[in-house]
């Protein structure tokens, strides 16, 4: 049942919120960024740690491939991964046909799978680093190679073209780097016994398993998964072979065996610790693999992984990574707003495995956290023109903070152009070009809406499913169900948990409020079925665990999903010297022509005044000024003038 409900199931999304982002791909991001990338935008390539660039003009991620076909002559630029920057370029390009059809973007994407078929050698490899500069290096330092990392984002853009474009060049290509991998790793005589310092190929390969229903790409991707850290001096021994200070990457040598998940195998890790993107990249391929083989030890690996990171390693926007050393994780309830790091790339790779553990099981804690990072930890990634972006996203910023403090500098106050390591952009639009494969679930026989984002569905067995809203901005979720063929199915319909302690939902009038982990089951039997939904979307005061100190006795303001922040172009400045309200009045409204149209919250607060320029005195209680602080979503920060922003806020005694 759950394979026939999903096959060939068609969604249009109707939101005016997503349909918004969805065009802005189309016709600003994705023209934007291959113009990047082929070296034609006037831009400045901002510097920041982690993505250090050499030319501050140029990407030459297109260049790099035409170098490797033989097009071209010259010499590699950039990371070793700088072909994953057109990959997943192409990816979002393939899914933005399923809603728009371009013809003309369509003619760039073939020539371009011509040009990646040209650049693969005949036995399937293609990273063009390697290929151009180091042939003699290939697969011998992992740690830091990024090869089957490189690889696994073409395989995840070349079965998305597939299946949008029925370009067979396109999948033949994925199917030979997977083979080139399978015949080089393994536990045979003359194979790698090994594994990639970032994981991503695990989720590449359950994808194209799925796609190509060959069972050893899933054995790959299970054997990638059970070798990681059986044996942690694996990475170091291929150093010492390659030389021990011939590194790829600079620094990267110095990371402990479990900045890279390897100390130990994955199934005896009890926290998420190291790089953040690598950590979520691995759980959304773990959780795959654990479905697809009902291996029950990954399972509960991915479920320690989750709890750990949702309970005591989170921000509240959904970001994730305290520090930019290493664009890692810390230690529990260690989240800082200033100097984090909460990379765009590890919000969306958080996305990635809410998604694959709503496929395992359905809990509405996982599109909670989805949702999270739907609205907040992954649209402040870029800018409402879709041209600009943030690597960093902090939740506490001030422009002449990152100007002058050397260890603040990562927490730029406005988009950049592009990145040396441009990893993020291009991650952002396959994420909301794909936003319709995010509505919903199936498993068995019951359907599960899991995101409130207005569509229509037709399901393969006739079933269609209409959702109307205006949501982020109101609560009323109307659904119409015409089940013309009266198939018996069970319909799921996610309560947030921010909505949990007050919402009503009526099925053709009759109120159901049976709530299991999170979610209410409806009994489809008739031919039609109306449920209405109504969430609360109260302006709510959010306070952080005790043992978060940077929050202690300071709260953020919440409304629905969306979390919100002040900006220093609303408030005068610094916006640290007021202190909220709790108690006083508390008033939004949806101001249409700003920043595209949001709902904005005012609040009332007292402005503490700076009277003078004495850096000590004895404490004086100082008397302030009651006044008003206006919030705005804080995805829409950075779109205006340079300035300070804050989430979290100081409160009145």
């Amino acid at each position: 049942m759950s394979y026939q409900l999903k096959k060939n199931m068609k969604v249009q999304i109707t939101s005016d919120f997503w349909k918004r982002y969805r065009e802005l791909v189309v016709n600003e991001v994705l023209p934007y960024q291959w113009s990047v990338m082929n070296d034609e935008a006037d831009i400045k390539i901002a510097h920041e740690p982690g993505g250090n660039a050499q030319d501050s003009k140029n990407s030459h991620a297109i260049e790099n491939l035409k170098i490797a076909a033989g097009i071209k002559k010259g010499n590699h630029f950039g990371y070793p991964f700088q072909d994953t920057d057109v990959y997943k370029w192409l990816e979002a390009a393939a899914y933005s046909f399923s809603y728009h059809p371009n013809d003309d973007l369509k003619k760039i994407t073939d020539n371009l799978i011509d040009l990646i078929a040209d650049a693969q050698d005949n036995d399937g490899y293609l990273s063009t680093f390697f290929q151009i500069d180091a042939p003699e290096r290939k697969f011998k330092r992992l740690q830091q190679s990024h090869e089957l990392y490189t690889m696994g984002h073409y395989i995840e853009a070349g079965v998305a073209y597939y299946q949008a474009t029925g370009n067979q060049k396109s999948i033949d290509i994925a199917i030979k780097m997977a083979d080139c991998i399978d015949h080089n790793f393994g536990i045979d005589e003359g194979q790698i016994n090994g594994y990639d310092g970032h994981p991503e190929i695990e989720l590449a390969l359950t994808r194209l398993y799925e796609q190509t229903e060959n069972e050893k790409y899933l054995k790959l991707a299970h054997y990638f998964l059970n070798q990681r850290g059986k044996n942690p001096e694996f990475f170091e021994q291929q150093n010492i072979v390659d030389g021990i200070e011939n590194d790829l990457i600079d620094g990267m040598k110095y990371f402990e065996p479990k900045y890279y998940q390897s100390a130990e195998p994955i199934i005896d890790q009890k926290t998420a610790d190291g790089h953040a993107v690598r950590v979520v990249y691995l759980c959304a391929g773990m959780a795959n693999v654990a479905r697809m083989l009902n291996d029950m030890e990954l399972l509960e690996a991915c479920h320690r992984f989750w709890n750990d990171i949702v309970q005591k390693r989170m921000y509240i926007t959904g970001g994730i990574g305290s520090t930019n050393i290493g664009e890692a994780f810390t230690y529990d309830y260690d989240l800082p707003n200033d100097t984090m790091y909460g990379e765009t790339c590890a919000s969306v790779g958080m996305a990635f495995f809410a998604q694959n553990m709503k496929d395992i099981e359905f809990k509405g804690e996982y599109g909670d956290v989805l949702e999270k990072e739907l609205f907040n930890g992954t649209l402040s990634g870029m800018s409402l023109d879709g041209k600009h972006f943030f690597y960093v996203n902090p939740l506490e910023a001030d422009p002449d903070i990152t100007k002058n403090n050397p260890s603040r500098s990562h927490a730029i106050t406005q988009r950049a152009d592009w990145f040396g390591c441009a990893c993020c952009p291009s991650n952002v639009a396959r994420l909301i070009a794909s936003v319709d494969k995010y509505i919903y679930n199936v498993k068995d026989n019951t359907i599960l809406s899991d995101q409130f984002i207005a569509n229509k569905t037709i399901f393969n067995q006739g079933i269609k499913i209409e959702q109307s809203n205006n949501f982020p901005w109101t609560g009323d979720i109307n659904y119409k169900v015409e089940n013309e063929k009266n198939i018996d199915f069970k319909f799921g319909i996610r309560i947030p948990g921010w909505s949990q302690d007050k919402f009503t939902l009526n099925v053709n009038g009759v109120e159901n409020k049976n709530l299991v982990d999170g979610i209410v089951y409806v009994d489809i039997t008739d031919i039609n079925t109306k449920i209405e939904l109504k969430l609360n979307m109260d302006v709510k005061l959010m306070q952080a665990n005790p043992l978060v100190k940077y929050d202690f006795g300071k709260v953020s303001v919440q409304k629905g999903p969306v979390v919100f922040c002040t900006e220093e172009t609303d408030n005068e400045s610094p916006i640290w010297t007021y202190q909220l309200n709790t108690s006083g009045s508390i008033t939004s409204q949806f101001e249409r022509k700003l920043l595209g149209g949001v709902e904005t919250i005012t609040a009332t607060a007292i402005k503490n005044p700076i009277s003078d320029t004495t850096l000590y005195r004895e404490y004086n209680k100082i008397k302030g000024v009651e006044t008003e602080l206006k919030f705005i979503p804080y995805y829409a920060w950075a779109n205006r003038e340079n300035g300070q922003m804050q989430v979290w806020q100081n409160i009145s005694n």
